[in-house]
């Protein structure tokens, strides 16, 4: 396409139908590749120079495709949304998923969490052979276009050369949520749609600021808490956090962060408790407290009786002030506070720095085979939908399983539209 040539037309009787896809993401990208296979002609239009920079950049050093846990479990994940998404997610489920990647040469394996990796570790390897696969079917590229909305039943695009339009005969949306900016995931898109039709964008899988001046996050940047489990309300989890200058990150908190995001939005702050010796119970490191003079430094203590690492120990009496006044002489106080360390978060990091978003889309914008209501021809998938899941694999089978459903859609839409 160029400035010369503005407008693509459908095409002339006896031509294949042409689809114009927006967003050279993982669900995108799917359903070019379905919707090529099925005999469309398919034009994939992207605001960045290159496709897919998100998925490289996740895939960096380890890109994690799925879960082999069982559906039913896998499917919880998704909590409000599983119902909407469960009818794409059997359609194209995990399983699916690796058959496809392995099929492009790069076989796949499954780690000791359940997760699954392909063997090269890497997203780059897959994609050159995805790409690869598109070309040879006539997919054709058009970067550098970001989509501006409609003018009547027309796709605008803002292009180096100025403004071009598009009438295909069907549209499939999938153009991300708003984490990730700069590699093209920046929710600008929402603009286009009437408010009602979206959920605001919230930061989902991301850190928090904890209740810390500046100065104590400088200097516990870089501290890791080993294997520490966290409670919050109902829910539970394990892992290691991180603390950054920006506040404290990690899986745990990444698997509790829409909870613990909501409790900040609704109280202005978050209690979370943290087990610092989830292998040891209270008696236990009770008698091991018992055991260390009681003239020694309460760290002392807190190192020779509880084995409490130096960011342990910054983080329980960090949390002090949230709790009752403790006897550090008495072991057995001790011990219930280290299995019940107090830390209080009170933001989430910005958009900019989460894995992902919630918010987006609303399913009732769609109709069950993601076609906007207000928009015959129209479909969306992927992270521009409203949903949201924890990292392992969920939030990529998503954007994989709605593209694979949308394209089927947008397929079975022009057959009976012809």
């Amino acid at each position: 396409m160029s400035a010369s040539d503005p407008v693509l037309s459908a095409p002339t009787p006896g031509d294949s139908a042409s689809v114009a896809v927006i967003g050279a993401g993982p669900a995108g990208l799917f359903a070019a590749l379905r919707l090529a296979e099925a005999g469309c002609s398919v034009r994939v239009f992207d605001r960045m120079a290159a496709p897919a920079r998100k998925f490289l950049m996740a895939g960096a050093s380890g890109l994690n495709l799925t879960n082999a846990e069982p559906l039913d479990r896998f499917l919880d994940r998704y909590g409000p949304a599983r119902a909407v998404l469960e009818p794409a997610l059997r359609a194209f489920p995990p399983e699916a998923l690796r058959r496809w990647a392995e099929a492009l040469g790069q076989p796949c394996f499954t780690g000791s969490s359940g997760r699954v990796f392909p063997e090269a570790m890497k997203a780059s390897p897959l994609l050159r052979a995805w790409l690869r696969r598109l070309t040879a079917l006539g997919v054709r590229f058009s970067p550098r276009h970001d989509w501006q909305g409609w003018a009547g039943d027309a796709l605008r695009f803002a292009t180096p050369e100025g403004e071009v339009t598009c009438r295909p005969d069907a549209t499939l949306l999938a153009l991300g949520g708003a984490s990730w900016p700069r590699l093209g995931s920046d929710g600008r898109w929402a603009r286009v749609f009437p408010p009602g039709d979206l959920a605001g964008f919230r930061p989902s899988n991301c850190g928090f600021l904890p209740d810390w001046s500046e100065a104590e996050s400088l200097r516990r940047e870089g501290d890791i808490l080993k294997t520490v489990t966290l409670h919050f309300d109902d829910a539970t989890a394990q892992g290691d956090l991180t603390f950054t200058r920006h506040g404290v990150e990690g899986a745990p908190l990444y698997a509790l962060s829409p909870r613990i995001r909501d409790a900040i939005a609704r109280d202005g702050a978050a209690i979370l408790r943290l087990d610092l010796r989830p292998g040891l119970d209270e008696a236990a490191i009770a008698a091991r407290l018992g055991r260390v003079r009681p003239r020694e430094s309460l760290a002392n203590r807190l190192r020779k009786g509880a084995a409490l690492t130096p960011p342990a120990r910054a983080v329980l009496l960090a949390g002090g002030a949230l709790d009752e006044p403790l006897d550090v002489a008495d072991p057995a106080a001790l011990a219930r506070r280290i299995k019940s360390a107090a830390l209080r978060l009170v933001a989430p990091e910005p958009l900019d720095r989460t894995i992902s978003t919630a918010g987006g889309l609303r399913f009732d914008a769609l109709d069950e085979d993601f076609m906007l209501r207000d928009r015959p021809g129209v479909f969306a998938a992927g992270e521009m939908l409203d949903w949201e899941a924890p990292t392992g694999g969920y939030l990529l089978q998503a954007c994989f399983s709605t593209g694979h459903a949308a394209a089927a859609a947008i397929s079975a839409w022009l057959g009976r539209a012809s």
